[in-house]
């Protein structure tokens, strides 16, 4: 995986936790009535509105992206894991609890909250692949490339 795909990923991840966050954080009865928007509204179906547990979530998604924007930033290995892991931590159980609780969602937002969140754990489990490494100096070409 090229460092571009790296940044774009995370860059992905920094727009999720940003959308997330910051209106979770900012405007939480909003969030918990009509996230996430163009479906739903898929939060106020699952229970009854707590501010601090809205808010909690959206700072949680800011602390994401910002330690996204970091490994965008500068992303060296380590730092680019430890943002990946991050993410998987958070998004495995969210992911099975909203996948053990779709009944109280119509066919269409149960299959868009599986995709979104799916898509969110794959995005970053991605990060997890093994980059790619330069050749280093002094070593022979393979043989597929010698012969061009």
């Amino acid at each position: 995986m090229t460092s571009t795909t790296r940044r774009l990923l995370l860059g992905a991840l920094v727009l999720v936790g940003l959308y997330v966050g910051l209106w979770a954080a900012v405007l939480p009865a909003s969030f918990h009535a009509s996230f996430p928007g163009p479906f739903g509204p898929w939060v106020a179906q699952d229970g009854p509105y707590d501010q601090h547990l809205v808010r909690d979530v959206g700072t949680l998604h800011l602390a994401l992206a910002a330690a996204g924007a970091v490994a965008t930033l500068r992303p060296a290995r380590g730092t680019t894991t430890a943002v990946a892991l991050a993410w998987v931590v958070h998004s495995v159980p969210h992911l099975a609890y909203h996948v053990a609780h779709l009944d109280h969602l119509g066919p269409a937002d149960a299959v868009a909250q599986t995709v979104a969140l799916g898509g969110t754990l794959l995005l970053a489990a991605a990060l997890l692949l093994p980059g790619r490494r330069p050749a280093r100096a002094g070593t022979t070409a393979p043989a597929a490339e010698v012969a061009r």
